[in-house]
This record gives C-alpha cells, structure tokens and sequence, in this order.
C-alpha cells in the first residue's frame, strides 16, 4: 500500500489472529496483496458486478418495479454477513476491533453511498438511457477516486496528483464512452446526469470509508458494515417507493440465477476493500470498469444476448491500459504532502 513519508513514520498495531490491521509500536502496515494479484481480483469483481446488475435489473423488470431488485440483492448479502458472523471468527473480531477503535460515525456510513447509486440508476436510467447514466458515473468515480486519493480518507494515504494517474482517469472515462458506441442515448437532462455523476462520485467515497473500515478492523468487518447500512437504506427506500407493501403480491421468478446479486456483492465488496488497501482508489476503481465491461461482453456473447460488442472489447483494453498507466504514478511517486 502506498504510504507518504508522513505515514511512514506512523506505528501500527495488529488487532487479533484475524489479521486486522491497526496501530501499534515497531509495525508498519504493507500491502495486502501483490499488485498485480488485486488488480486481476478486482477486474474478476468487476466482471461480477456486471452480471450482478443484468440479475438485478431482470429480477426489477419481471417483478413490476426495479426496486425490488436492488432489495433482494442487498436482503442477501445481508443473510450471508449474517451467516459469515456466526462462521468467521475473524468477522466478529475485526467488529470488536471496530467497536474499541470509536471511529467517526460517518466512516460508517459507505453503505449509504451504494444505496444512493442503486436508486439514481432506479430513477435516471429510464430517461437518460444506460449509455449516458454509465458515461456519468464512470466520469465522476474517475474524479471521485482523484479527489479521495488527494485526501486522507482511503487507507491507502495520500497520493500525489500526477500525470500519469489524470491520464489514466481521463482514458478510464474514454473508454466507457467507447464501449456505448451505437447503444441508444436517452434524452439529454443536464440535472440528471450530474445526479449519476454525483453517484459514480459516492461509489469512490464508499470505497475510501469501507477501506477505512477494513484498514482498522479486517475486510471480514467492513463488508459486514457496509451490507448492515446498505441494507438498512434500502428497505427504508423501499418503504418509501412503496414496494415493500406490495412483497406479497409479487409473482416470483423460479429462476435461480436471479437471486444471486448479494452474493456477488459480498464478494465484491471483499475484492475491492483488498484493492484499495493494495493498489489504492484509482487504480481498483479502473480494474473494476475493465472488469465490468469485459463481463458486459461475456453476457451479450450469452445464448439470447445481442451478441459481441467489438467496442466493449475495445473500452476493456482501454481501461487496462489506464489501470496500467495510473500505476506509474503509484509505484513511482511519493504522496502528496
């Protein structure tokens, strides 16, 4: 993990066998995992995420409101943190580790960012079209994830504003806009494209509080803090939207595979803090894009899918390039001061 030398000189302190990392005297805290490993980790977390949202959006579809699909995904990554909380002892002590460290109550709160993406993609898709919405949110995460690497707020420490980490957003953002190439765009509202900018902008913020939790107690620890507000946020919208009031009416698809989307958000949700501690913000946040729009390729190759996207494959390669180019600039240059 990239450190600055005012973070160098900073102790550390393991917390219990579960390999939480906090602060103690004569330890520093490194990376969790090689570069490369949670590069190629995120990207596979990334080709999950995008089978995670055509599960969601078609479990919306065939139950009469897009809601519901975000409800089930996270009611089930619920259920499983529920579950790795009596199975994991490393998940219980990296929550007492939470509990004694009395963090700010806002580091706690990442979940809230995810729950406002699900529901601007809800609400803004159906009139900006899905090419404009992802432009959006590619764009401000890109931004997003320069801003939160300026500060503080990720684990991995400050990091310098280079030139190779702009270029590699700038290309991270080009290369979206070149895998929508002939995909239909919705009519133009400047409103609400700056709401899925704003979005994109709050999943790079929900990476930096969720690393911040995971960084203090174990990613075990933080995911389970992230499905527990996520899903608390979720419901609370549901109520408001009114679905959870029509649950018992609904007429449940039999096909498996729908109900899925929680358990590839718990497994992303793990890829991602493991990223951020290993690569920092930028660069998990562009091998999560290629990932998503390798996966977006995969599943129009799917029998009854329109097929391949030659620009999908070519905005994958274009993000790995960014992924690889941002790199320098972590391997090379010393943290902002």
């Amino acid at each position: 993990m990239d450190r600055g030398p005012a973070e160098r000189g900073r102790p550390l302190r393991a917390c219990g066998r579960s390999g939480a990392v906090g602060r103690e005297p004569g330890r520093r805290m490194g990376k969790v995992l090689p570069g490369w490993l949670a590069i190629a980790l995120t990207v596979i977390g990334g080709v999950g995420s995008a089978a995670q949202n055509l599960a969601n959006a078609e479990l919306g579809e065939r139950t009469g409101h897009p809601v519901v699909g975000g409800l089930v995904n996270n009611t089930g990554g619920l259920l499983l943190v529920l579950v790795g909380l009596v199975a994991l002892p490393s998940m219980r002590t990296g929550l007492r580790a939470l509990w004694r460290a009395r963090l700010p109550w806002w580091t706690y709160l990442g979940g809230l960012c995810g729950t406002f993406f699900i529901a601007a993609g809800t609400y803004v898709v159906p009139v900006l079209g899905v090419a404009v919405f992802t432009i959006a949110q590619v764009a401000g995460n890109s931004a997003g994830g320069l801003a939160v690497d300026r500060t503080r707020l990720a684990p991995a420490g400050r990091l310098g504003l280079t030139g190779p980490r702009l270029t590699g957003a700038l290309l991270g953002i080009g290369a979206v806009a070149l895998a929508q190439l002939g995909r239909p765009v919705g009519d133009l509202a400047l409103g609400l494209v700056l709401v899925g900018v704003v979005g994109g902008a709050l999943i790079a913020v929900q990476g930096a509080l969720n690393g911040r939790l995971s960084a203090t107690g174990n990613p075990a620890a933080a995911t389970a803090t992230n499905f527990v507000v996520s899903a608390s946020s979720m419901a609370a919208l549901a109520a408001v939207t009114g679905v959870l009031g029509r649950l018992g009416r609904v007429d449940w698809p039999a096909d498996w595979y729908l109900y899925v989307g929680g358990a590839l958000g718990v497994g992303i949700t793990v890829v991602v803090l493991l990223g951020i501690r290993s690569v920092g913000l930028l660069r998990t946040g562009l091998a999560l894009v290629a990932g998503q729009l390798g996966g977006a390729l995969l599943l129009d190759l799917r029998p009854g899918g329109p097929g391949a996207s030659l620009a999908v494959l070519a905005g994958a390669l274009l993000t790995l390039l960014a992924v690889v180019i941002s790199g320098r600039a972590a391997r090379g240059a010393p943290a902002a001061t």
